[in-house]
């Protein structure tokens, strides 16, 4: 008959992703003409709970490759913006996200999408995908059988010959011949 125990262990209790688009705006020193190129680096951030909901504080810079004095002259212009996204991460049992550890990855990197200047001034679109994984405590119940015996009896050389003298007995040592 099995018994029943209980072991309490960390596992992830939630998970989600969220793709976001952000607008944000760049203005240059000097007045722009072309956008040349634009990439984003140095992207950091860190969640948080907040009510229930995991907040995601993060930024990271953006610089924009572009031509002005009538596209005879480029330069490269960057900022650092900042990010909150909050993010309902849908748990997987009864327990709350307050002692809970909450793991951000970033599944795709931010990057911008769409460039364009308007008045010069430059208007990006950022897209970024960010993983959240809320990892608590939880419990786990497994049975425990407590008559179970997975030991291999070994026998010594006489207790062996004792329970196999028929068999050695009937060994034709001859066989060969």
């Amino acid at each position: 008959m099995a018994n029943y125990k209980e072991i309490v262990t960390k596992a992830v209790v939630g998970k989600a992703k969220k793709t976001t688009t952000s607008h944000f705006s760049l203005q240059p020193q000097e007045r722009a003409d072309t956008v040349l190129g634009c990439w984003v680096i140095n992207h950091s951030f860190q969640g948080r709970n907040n009510a229930g909901n995991v907040m995601i504080d993060g930024e990271f810079d953006v610089n924009v490759w572009y031509s002005y004095d009538n596209d005879t002259k480029t330069t490269v212009s960057t900022e650092r913006f900042r990010y909150n996204d909050k993010m309902n991460v849908r748990r997987h049992d009864d327990g709350g996200i307050d002692s809970s550890e909450i793991i951000v990855r970033s599944l795709k990197q931010p990057t911008v999408t769409n460039v364009e200047i308007v008045n010069g001034v430059v208007q990006l679109d950022v897209e970024k995908e960010l993983g959240v994984e809320v990892v608590g405590n939880t419990k786990l119940k497994v049975p425990v059988e407590d008559d179970y015996d997975d030991y291999e009896e070994i026998l010594d050389e006489e207790e062996f010959e004792e329970e196999h003298q028929q068999e050695i007995e009937d060994i034709q040592e001859d066989y060969l011949d």
